[in-house]
């Protein structure tokens, strides 16, 4: 895809779309980390995801004359390289390695989606906290994690929790004094957290 894109750099809360614009191409980051919110009608709002390196986002511009329906926003310096649809579906066409690992991440990406939505519907705020720090450091993605050196705010997971900030702050504190997670800044998950998940 790298021929075919364009690449931009975002500062630090700067948005690379907004919900309701016209979705005409997907993404990549990079570098970096975008998180994805959703608006409702009376200004509600809600952080639907964290995408780090690697993450790709956007794929609703698959379908004709779509609309975005959330807002990306770089939180830290990100550098996003931009594919339009008709790239991709010429790549896609062309390129059945591409179109079967695109496929696979499609599918990945409605799995987690109806996870989280389990999960809201069913967990404590502290058991979805959980899950959100371990989805971060990636448990479950890979074996051995490295360190996250991202700077989440305690109000964007609440807003990924659907609770309030002092209630995060509340878990925060429990979990860094049961020696769970480190978090001064920057966030590093231990796999004691994802045992703490199953025994809770």
């Amino acid at each position: 895809m790298g021929t075919q894109a364009t690449t931009q750099d975002y500062r630090n809360r700067e948005t690379v779309f907004e919900q309701g614009d016209k979705a005409d191409a997907m993404f990549y980051i990079r570098s970096g980390s975008v998180k994805l919110t959703v608006a409702s009608g009376d200004g509600k709002k809600a952080v639907i995801a964290i995408l780090k390196h690697g993450d790709f986002f956007g794929e609703a511009c698959m379908t004709r004359h779509s609309l975005w329906r959330s807002t990306a926003t770089a939180i830290q310096p990100s550098t996003v390289s931009r594919v339009k649809r008709a790239k991709i579906a010429r790549i896609i066409h062309d390129q059945p390695v591409f179109a079967k690992l695109f496929i696979s991440y499609l599918l990945f990406r409605i799995s987690r989606f109806q996870e989280e939505f389990v999960d809201q519907i069913f967990s404590s705020s502290e058991k979805r906290l959980a899950r959100i720090l371990l989805m971060l450091a990636g448990f479950g993605q890979q074996t051995n994690p490295e360190p996250v050196l991202l700077k989440v705010s305690q109000e964007t997971l609440a807003e990924m929790v659907g609770t309030t900030r002092s209630r995060v702050s509340f878990f925060m504190n429990r979990f860094r004094k049961l020696g769970l997670i480190n978090y001064n800044g920057t966030l590093q998950v231990h796999k004691s957290l994802r045992a703490f998940l199953l025994d809770a």
